[in-house]
């Protein structure tokens, strides 16, 4: 098609003819279907352009060039200088079909690069190293001096495109990292290194500043808008080639990528819980594959599935080599044994760690009398208990009321509250040991970076002498004067109701640990019912690793197969019943696959929604895919490989 342009000159009318361009577009950040407009630019897949919709101008991105349609179309406003890569928008396409989400949602994920100078769809900037500043990055710092066996680890590492390094505690891994870092450096590459939580960025931020100073830097969700800006920037001019933090950091728009660490690997805090439900683990070596960088998983405790799928690299003693004592005890929460342990500990000038399995004051208000837990009014799920504010929160819907103090079925009063929060063992633990600081370590205390640092600092510094917390505790952080760590409820965690249930109980243990006998003798002491489940596994996490395996497979759970969970909710029960039976009909007719069950969700409602779940596996996850993509539509919601089942 053409578009006619008039113009007069010397008293003739001359038409101007110009050709359109047809291209298949995406809203960003919207759930929009795919719309087509003209230009009479000829664009790139994955530029990113202003369009007129309705009364609004919108962002979208390039998706495709298509024949002139049957309808009419608008024409595309302006084309910015931001693009998403043609491996951005593949590995943005895998992420929506495998993860069940939109386009839209997958592509918004990550963050475009620039192009330097004029928006000219040609004029992107090429993956050659030239493009980019060098720079000499730590000359004159001295490298990490490793070990036999950490060079050893390093070599075998340089020789392979994926791995798992499988470290115990305190061996020495983050030295590796560093030196394959320095590598990439060498080849004029930079490195994308993960992190499961923000928790860990204060003290690997000042590793790795000590080698890379102002190369590095740090990227997760607490960081301002300004700062990221500042960080972006510095990608792109190339002074900036190493990008370190949590989940988010796998999207940054790096150039000449050579390297991603998945640190901790284990950590279900790399999957995402909304959509697009994606796990980072995987996405990074997906990503690996796409950009020819090599990508190192690594773990003390890692996953069954990483341990069955990679290649292994070893690292079976720490650096030093120290003594840890494993005692075992009964009893619920804070007995007067463990009391008197953190007492001991204290006296002698030691630091403690001291974990709880659940968050903040997650406790819940019963009566003595009737039995009946105080829940929430538009959730199947008790309000959790929340001295320190003198308020009831359901942590599910965040609806929030004051405490009460009488039952609201029988009237008798007053409620008890008999699991432990993190408050409350703070409480106690302070009321029967004069002086002790204590630094309260979970997600309701360290809201902020800020908080965070201050609250290592003052650790660090032997202002405060135990940390207590959730699992924020187990996630690498490395101080040598704790010699002592504390688990309580670990039978809680064994117990859930989910087919990894004595991975993360076993986990757990180890990580928490860890933490302790860096640099000298330490104790464990480990609240359970079952000691002998554990006991045999004591320093050896491989054979653990070796028996759950033949368990996982003898009963058909991954890594030996592949699971998916459909989640209905509705606000009338009655329809999320239906929509439920409708599409278990709808899935009986494909096979390949077993409907491993049905039914109301362990959390029945939430938000004041009723929640169905079906749950299926299949030892091949393509017809499964098949099958879930036939029935996909806006009123259920599919999460492959899933961690959580509530």
């Amino acid at each position: 098609m053409f578009l006619g342009v008039s113009l007069h000159c010397r008293g003739y009318l001359i038409r101007e003819e110009r050709s359109l361009n047809y291209y298949e577009i995406v809203l960003l950040r919207s759930s929009a279907p795919t719309l087509t407009y003209t230009s009479t630019q000829k664009l790139t897949i994955g530029s990113i352009v202003s369009v007129p919709l309705k009364t609004t101008v919108k962002e979208a991105v390039i998706l495709d060039e298509v024949d002139q349609p049957d309808f009419e179309t608008a024409e595309i406003l302006s084309v910015t200088d931001r693009y998403y890569s043609s491996e951005q928008m593949s590995i943005a396409k895998f992420i929506a079909e495998y993860y069940f989400s939109s386009f839209s949602e997958a592509i918004s994920l990550f963050i475009p690069y620039r192009r330097s100078g004029s928006p000219d769809p040609d004029n992107r900037p090429s993956n050659d190293v030239g493009m980019h500043k060098r720079l000499d990055v730590g000359v004159g710092v001295p490298r990490p001096t490793l070990s036999p066996e950490q060079q050893q680890a390093y070599d075998q590492l340089l020789q392979t495109e994926k791995a798992l390094l499988f470290g115990v505690t305190g061996s020495g891994k983050t030295e590796i990292f560093i030196s394959l870092m320095f590598k990439m450096l060498e080849e004029g590459k930079t490195s994308i290194f993960l992190m499961p939580e923000i928790s860990l960025t204060p003290q690997m931020e000042k590793r790795l500043k000590a080698y890379f100073g102002d190369a590095v830097a740090m990227w997760h969700s607490k960081i301002t808008k300004k700062k990221k800006a500042q960080i972006l920037e510095g990608i792109e001019n190339g002074s900036i080639r190493i990008v370190a933090g949590a989940r988010s950091a796998l999207f940054v728009p790096m150039h000449d990528l050579g390297l991603i660490i998945v640190d901790e690997e284990h950590d279900d805090s790399y999957k995402a819980m909304t959509r697009p439900r994606y796990h980072a683990r995987d996405v990074a070596l997906l990503m690996g594959q796409k950009l020819g960088a090599r990508v190192v998983l690594a773990s003390a405790t890692p996953s069954t599935g990483s341990y069955h799928k990679l290649d292994v690299v070893k690292l079976d003693r720490p650096y030093i080599q120290t003594r840890k004592r494993y005692r075992f005890v009964s009893g619920k929460g804070l007995t007067p044994t463990i009391t008197q342990a953190v007492e001991a500990n204290y006296a002698s000038g030691n630091q403690s760690l001291v974990f709880l399995p659940t968050r903040g004051n997650f406790k819940y208000l019963t009566c003595p009398s009737c039995g009946t837990t105080h829940k929430c009014p538009f959730c199947s799920v008790g309000m959790a208990l929340h001295r320190k504010g003198r308020h009831l929160k359901c942590h599910y819907c965040n609806y929030t009321e004051p405490i009460r103090e009488g039952c609201p079925i029988c009237g008798y009063a007053p409620l008890s509250s008999e699991r432990m929060g993190t408050v409350e063992a703070i409480e106690q633990l302070e009321e029967a040991i004069p002086g002790l600081r204590i630094e309260q370590f979970d997600k309701d205390s360290i809201t902020t970076a800020t908080k965070l640092k201050q609250a290592l600092k003052r650790f660090e510094s032997g202002e405060s002498q135990v940390l207590l917390g959730t699992q924020m505790l187990s996630k690498g952080h490395d101080y040598a004067n704790i010699t002592l760590s504390v688990i309580l409820g670990l039978d809680y965690i064994s117990g859930l109701a989910d087919y990894r249930a004595r991975e993360r109980a076993m986990s757990l243990l180890f990580q928490i640990a860890g933490r302790s006998g860096r640099a000298r003798e330490a104790d464990v002491i480990v609240q359970t019912g079952d000691p002998e489940f554990y006991r045999p596994y004591l320093g050896d996490y491989e054979t653990f690793l070796t028996e759950e395996l033949a368990f996982l497979k003898s009963a058909g759970y991954p890594p030996f197969s592949s699971l998916a969970r459909i989640l209905i909710a509705h606000k009338d029960e009655a329809k999320a019943a239906k929509i439920t039976l409708d599409t278990v009909t709808q899935l009986q007719t494909f096979d390949a696959f077993e409907i491993i069950g049905h039914g109301k969700a362990p959390i029945e409602r939430i938000a004041d929604k009723y929640r169905f779940v079906i749950l299926l596996r299949s030892p091949n996850r393509v017809p499964l895919l098949k099958a879930l993509h036939a029935v996909d539509r806006r009123e259920i919601e599919i999460d492959m490989d899933p961690v959580e089942f509530s």
